[in-house]
């Protein structure tokens, strides 16, 4: 069985060289191979995705125009509302939530676009974990390693894209949760610009919709598909002029000014991640024309801020709804932990002085981008840790309970920034490593262009081949 990316399915679907629902037939066969040990999808509507397949190709015999993802077999997040679908957000208590019967915005824009949505991919409970473990569905493991998590809270998608179960599947990032999974198994993860996807009711202040791909075209085409304003989103930005697409190979970037950072001056990070990503970072700058500068950026960390944020209210909201306290022992693991968290430090957990860090990290941000027009770093802290357990406290034998994982993905989401994981390379024992590149508000432009020119110069590790 042939493996396309999303962009090749597209183009071949419409001119009627392969039909959806081959390639349906293929997924499909390839997901019941794989699926049972990857737990890369948690639900699958055969019967629904057949008929999505079927309209496709009815409309390219017909002679219709088809879409820009005509065809292309996609995962959505068990976090999105999906027609058909109950959105459980991996948690035991929505297990009985009932079936959407609409999408979310992000969805419809994909379903409209030709894509045939095949299932809801694995999600760490409430998005609340850099793995993707949970009582309601299990372990979802990385296809680089079967004992490694292929990250969160987005770990199921990635799984399924770098496994070749599907080209592209959706994610949601509030804190890290596209470019952390996108870094652990060797795929394009971009967090876009607040506002760049219309997001639903309900996403928190810092959480936006993408998706994971292994080609930055598939990226690149799905930010078209999903981008432009929508009436029920104030913060939705306009379409821009040119293409995401077409910036891939037209954007002039030489001359840009980045600045690499291997931790902030705050991040616990393992030199082994830290000197690959450094690598990719210098041989990209040179790829691209960029201009290394050294900029004195000593940002506060927000880690723990946003995470203070989004759960200052948390605890009371689910003693309201009846999740607490008895259904305490049927929360994932790493949830109880963070509850227990929240009750042994209430009387410290003060929001409103999380949210002057994260104003005061805003305007160090700005003050940054005055002298220099790109940020690199590491896109985790560590490689991919057990697919069972929880976020790392311990990294490279220090303290990283004020870090955690993902160090470097909060400042981006607190910012409302774009930014974007690409592969860096292989640690010795043969596990993925991202780079993280931050551009200013609204510059994914920037950023897809860098990524292409890496794609291109840069060998990247290929996922592995789970397509035969």
């Amino acid at each position: 069985m042939t493996f396309r990316t999303a962009v090749e399915t597209a183009e071949a679907v419409a001119r009627g060289e392969v039909t959806a629902t081959q390639v349906l037939d293929e997924t499909l066969a390839r997901i019941d191979r794989h699926n049972p040990t990857l737990n890369a999808f948690v639900q699958i509507d055969r019967d629904a995705a057949k008929a999505a397949a079927a309209e496709v190709d009815r409309r390219v015999a017909r002679g219709e125009a088809v879409g820009p993802l005509a065809g292309v077999p996609v995962g959505v997040k068990d976090f999105e509302a999906c027609r058909g679908f109950r959105t459980t957000q991996g948690s035991w208590f929505l297990r009985d939530s009932p079936i959407s019967s609409e999408d979310s915005r992000h969805v419809a824009r994909l379903r409209a676009a030709g894509a045939v949505i095949v299932g809801m991919t694995a999600t760490a409970e409430f998005g609340m974990d850099s793995a993707c473990t949970t009582r309601l569905w299990g372990v979802t493991r990385n296809p680089w390693n079967l004992e490694r998590t292929p990250g969160g809270s987005s770990g199921g998608s990635s799984a399924a894209v770098a496994a070749g179960l599907v080209p592209l599947a959706t994610g949601t990032d509030a804190g890290g949760s596209i470019r952390q999974p996108a870094a652990y198994t060797g795929l394009v993860g971009l967090k876009a610009s607040h506002g760049r996807i219309p997001k639903q009711d309900g996403f928190s202040n810092f959480g936006v919709s993408g998706a994971l791909t292994r080609t930055v075209a598939d990226c690149a085409r799905h930010l078209d598909v999903a981008c432009g304003p929508h009436p029920g989103d104030r913060t939705s930005l306009p379409r821009p002029h040119q293409s995401f697409e077409s910036s891939l190979e037209l954007l002039d970037v030489r001359g840009l000014r980045a600045h690499w950072s291997g931790d902030l001056g705050y991040a616990v990070v393992e030199p082994e991640v830290e000197a690959i990503a450094r690598r990719a970072a210098e041989q990209l700058m040179q790829a691209a024309g960029l201009v290394p500068v050294e900029c004195p950026f000593h940002p506060v960390n927000v880690y723990n801020d946003v995470a203070v944020v989004l759960l200052s209210n948390l605890e009371a909201q689910w003693t309201r709804e009846g999740l607490l306290p008895d259904g305490y022992p049927m929360l994932s693991p790493s949830v109880q932990h963070i509850v227990d968290l929240l009750r042994s430090n209430r009387d410290r957990v003060d929001a409103d002085a999380s949210w002057a860090r994260i104003r005061q990290l805003e305007q160090q941000l700005a003050g940054f981008f005055e002298g220099c027009d790109l940020l690199m770093t590491p896109a985790t802290a560590c490689r991919p840790h057990g697919a069972d357990e929880r976020i790392p406290s311990v990294i490279d034998g220090r303290d990283a309970s004020s870090t955690g994982a993902e160090p470097f993905g909060a400042l981006v989401n607190a910012c409302w920034v774009p930014a974007i994981s690409i592969p860096a390379g292989l640690t010795a024992d043969g596990l993925p490593v991202g780079l993280q590149i931050v551009a200013r508000h609204h510059r994914e432009d920037i950023l897809l262009r860098l990524a292409r020119i890496a794609e291109q110069t840069m060998p990247w590790p290929c996922p592995p081949n789970y397509t035969d």
